[in-house]
């Protein structure tokens, strides 16, 4: 095995993150494209260190044409290397970026808990981080937003997301694929500037890298990855501070206000996002956020409109009392 600096900082940072233990069961999401290739190869080759059991899986979208010939080039390289293969088709036609996403994450959450698999591995990179938190940042977002894109998230009870390429950018990715002669498919909805996410890699970025930073995907990676410990800390903050303030009875909620009033306002909001997030059928927005932290100081029996869902928010003298109907 030929031993690249690639293969020593992804091995640092499995280790020094503690991503994975040894001996794990992983299975690895792979596309055919430049970054999964780039992936499973690093797994593989590390795979003698760590002690590994590693399989494939492939989701194919039907999006294109050649989406079954590109499954069978996937499925080919996996018989090539002597590793499970796992193939999920979708049965209708996924019509969004976001439904996409939701739908593969779904089916690799499944395949994991089927065959006991705890970790679900992506070849997700510093680029696609940088693109996520540009992104986000235009469609409106706080910090939690910004930092979306993380090192690893839990996607069930027994799964666990990871991403150990946040550090390498997809230059990178590329460079080492064609080092070791990896065969990419390349997929050619990647070029259609009609996904946003596509404008923003092929327009938005070498804009940026011309006229501002030449490295501006790892200086917006590393953004990221600031306001991911920033986002921790503040979580961890106001959960602490909404326990304080909670009473839950039933389907109504009742916050303090007297020990709400002295928190700062990044505190106060997080602890209203989070008391809507159990609420609400879709996450909050900002406006929603917003109209229920007002009634931390509002007067006596100010209540607000109903959110989504029907459930209205009205100050009780030291209480905002919240009803779900």
């Amino acid at each position: 095995m030929v031993w690249t600096p690639l293969h020593a900082k992804i091995h640092r940072t499995i280790k020094s993150r503690h991503l994975f233990k040894h001996q794990e069961r992983l299975l690895v999401a792979v596309s055919g494209g430049q970054d999964s290739l780039c992936l499973i190869k690093l797994l593989l080759d590390l795979k003698s260190k760590w002690g590994w059991y590693l399989s494939i899986a492939h989701c194919d979208h039907r999006w294109r044409e050649d989406s079954q010939a590109n499954a069978n080039h996937v499925e080919n390289l996996a018989k090539n290397w002597g590793v499970d293969f796992y193939l999920e088709t979708a049965k209708e036609h996924v019509n969004s970026e976001a439904s996409a996403r939701d739908w593969r994450y779904q089916i690799l959450n499944a395949i994991a808990q089927k065959y006991n698999y705890q970790y679900i591995v992506t070849g997700h990179t510093a680029s696609d981080r940088a693109e996520t938190l540009l992104y986000n940042l235009m469609r409106g977002t706080g910090a939690d937003g910004l930092q979306a894109l993380n090192w690893q998230r839990p996607l069930s009870e027994k799964v666990i997301l990871i991403r150990p390429l946040l550090e390498i950018t997809r230059q990178q990715t590329g460079q080492f694929c064609q080092d070791f002669q990896l065969p990419i498919w390349e997929d050619s909805t990647n070029q259609d500037i009609k996904y946003s996410r596509n404008r923003i890699r092929q327009e938005l970025i070498p804009y940026l890298q011309t006229n501002f930073n030449p490295k501006v995907e790892s200086a917006l990676a590393q953004t990221a990855e600031l306001l991911q410990a920033d986002v921790e800390y503040l979580e961890q903050a106001a959960q602490q501070l909404r326990e304080a303030a909670t009473m839950e009875n039933g389907n109504v909620f009742k916050l303090n206000r007297q020990i709400l009033k002295p928190a700062p306002i990044a505190l106060k909001r997080r602890v209203m996002r989070q008391v809507l997030l159990e609420i609400l059928p879709d996450a909050p927005n900002f406006e929603h956020i917003e109209k229920l932290t007002a009634l931390i100081i509002a007067p006596n029996r100010s209540q607000t409109d109903p959110f989504p869902g029907g459930a209205i928010a009205q100050v009780q003298g030291d209480w905002i009392i919240i009803k779900e109907t």
